[in-house]
Order: structure tokens, then C-alpha cells, then sequence
């Protein structure tokens, strides 16, 4: 008997639609089982992660694939708040980048490498990142 995992819950935050539409066409595409939520702005997504303001009853979620350049409050404050929430301290945050230079940046603060991904997202690295974490599950339907 295999054992049961939950599916895990992903937080997309970006603003960019061509990469928020790329990203669900993917996982589409791949036919991932797994909820996922967007979110285009640094704002919308504390609130969220805070459950204020317009999400008081926002489920945590497990993955955060979170875009560093947001409009108004940008990605690098949101991943302060992240940080300095204990209730979030399960919370496995993927930083979204579009340049070498974000990605130089990540690995002098000694991000390990597969916690950030260059844009647009690549279905397997997040596939193999989220299977790594053993109490979650991320599923792709099988069946046509």
C-alpha cells in the first residue's frame, strides 16, 4: 500500500501575464492535480499569507513560487515578511528570476540553487523540487 500524501498547495505571485499564463499552461498541460493560486501583486500576497484584508480565510500554502520585481510592494519584501512570520516557517518559497544578475544576487545571500528559477518556470525543475519535500505530493493525472 502506497502512502498518502497531500497535495501541495502553490502560490503563484507574478504580475506578468505571458509568464502567470505560460506557467498554468504548463501545469495544465502536464495535467497537475495541484491547487494553485495567483496572485499579480507584493501587497495582495502578504495579505494572503497574513490572511488580512481581503483573504482572512486564505489557506497557507506550501509552495511560493514568488516573482522578485512586483509593482508597488516588490518580492523581496514580501519574502521579509515570509521570513519573520513562524507560521509560515514550512512555507517553501521559490524566488522567480529573470536575469543573471537576480540569480548572482540569490547565490551571494547563499540561496541553494534549486530554490530559484529562471522565468519562465520549467514544469520539471518545479516538478522534482516539490517531490523532494516529503510530506507533500505534487500529482499529474495520467489518464487522457
Amino acid at each position: 500500500m502506497t502512502p498518502e500524501f497531500e497535495l501541495a498547495r502553490i502560490l503563484l505571485v507574478e504580475d506578468d501575464e505571458g509568464d502567470i499564463a505560460y506557467t498554468l499552461d504548463e501545469f495544465r498541460e502536464h495535467r497537475m492535480r495541484n491547487p494553485v493560486t495567483v496572485l499579480r501583486d507584493g501587497l495582495e500576497a502578504i495579505e494572503f499569507l497574513e490572511r488580512r484584508g481581503a483573504h482572512p480565510d486564505a489557506p497557507t500554502p506550501d509552495i511560493l513560487l514568488l516573482d522578485l520585481n512586483l509593482p508597488g510592494v516588490d518580492g523581496r519584501v514580501v519574502l521579509d515578511r515570509v521570513l519573520g512570520n513562524p507560521r509560515l516557517a514550512e512555507l517553501t518559497v521559490v524566488v522567480l528570476t529573470s536575469s543573471p544578475l537576480e540569480e548572482q544576487l540569490l547565490r551571494d545571500f547563499g540561496v541553494p540553487t534549486e530554490f530559484y528559477f529562471r522565468k519562465p518556470v520549467d514544469f520539471a525543475q518545479l516538478v522534482a523540487l516539490i517531490r523532494g519535500i516529503d510530506q507533500f505530493s505534487i500529482v499529474v493525472d495520467r489518464a487522457s
